[in-house]
């Protein structure tokens, strides 16, 4: 039997960086959260949190708090009348910045619970779920993780955009590979391939791009409306004075909803928010 308290006390310290600051949310001292960590490290016969600062969950403290995260939701799914009165429970999700950035959060009110987000490349999602570390996730692979369900949700539709002066200076003579790959990108992280996706699509051949790495959406969006490079926009968030570098070459970014099976009861009505929501904003 797991000791909940002090999986309680390993999750606070995981959320919020320090063993003090953990000791404030739970209202104990410092010292009793010390107790209980080394308690639960001795039982589990490994180390659970990095000290740093800041403090951060091994992949083992991290798998431990979202199991803690999960007894408490599917607890809170229990008629009132059954459970005595508690606070909300929290649900840790892998969402991509863009569809956070646009369509996703809407839905996020369907759950009375407190969202810990985990952001993601839509390619590399899953990784959590695989990992144990979310209940669910959105992620552009359709291969389901076991013992987790798989709903289709349509497609975010992506533009190659840069400015007309960015286009005219570095694409005087269309979009080339030689012009691919002198011109400056606009790249989420190391992790983002939609840049290389969509330049393959459109020569044929996988190059290596320069450019900018700026992981957030909204920021990302607004250096390409400065003219630092051209970069793969969501239909939804492209400025209207941006132009496509190639007007007829979209890139369809198909999205799935990834469930840990365990969780699909407690989690049905933001499932029904978020097929509701992507029905209207998604491509079919």
């Amino acid at each position: 039997m797991l000791d909940y308290p002090a999986l309680a006390a390993l999750a606070e310290i995981i959320r919020r960086g320090s063993f003090e600051a953990a000791a404030a949310a739970l209202n104990v001292t410092p010292s009793a959260v010390s107790q209980r960590i080394k308690g639960l490290e001795e039982r589990m016969g490994q180390v659970l949190i990095h000290r740093g600062p800041p403090a951060r969950g091994t992949a083992t403290g991290l798998r431990l708090m979202q199991h803690l995260d999960q007894v408490r939701l599917l607890e809170d799914t229990l008629d009132a009348a059954l459970r005595p009165a508690s606070g909300p429970a929290t649900l840790r999700l892998a969402v991509n910045a863009d569809s956070l950035a646009t369509w996703f959060p809407p839905a996020m009110a369907a759950l009375p619970v407190l969202y810990d987000l985990v952001l993601d490349d839509q390619d590399h999602a899953r990784d959590g779920l695989r990992q144990g570390q979310v209940s669910a996730a959105i992620s552009s692979d359709p291969e389901p993780v076991p013992g987790c369900d798989v709903l289709p949700l349509g497609a975010m539709r992506y533009l190659a955009l840069a400015t007309p002066d960015f286009l005219a200076r570095h694409f005087p003579g269309g979009v080339t590979e030689p012009a691919l790959r002198a011109a400056p990108a606009v790249i989420f992280n190391h992790k983002d391939g939609l840049q290389s996706r969509w330049v393959q699509k459109a020569t044929g051949k996988r190059l290596h791009l320069p450019g900018h790495l700026i992981p957030a959406s909204e920021p990302f969006a607004r250096a390409v409306e400065l003219g630092l490079g051209w970069g793969m926009i969501p239909e939804a968030m492209a400025a209207p004075r941006l132009r496509p570098l190639l007007p007829d070459l979209p890139l369809d970014v198909p999205l799935y909803w990834h469930v840990q099976r365990a969780m699909v009861p407690a989690l049905t009505p933001l499932t029904a928010a978020i097929r509701k929501r992507a029905a209207a904003d998604l491509r079919p």
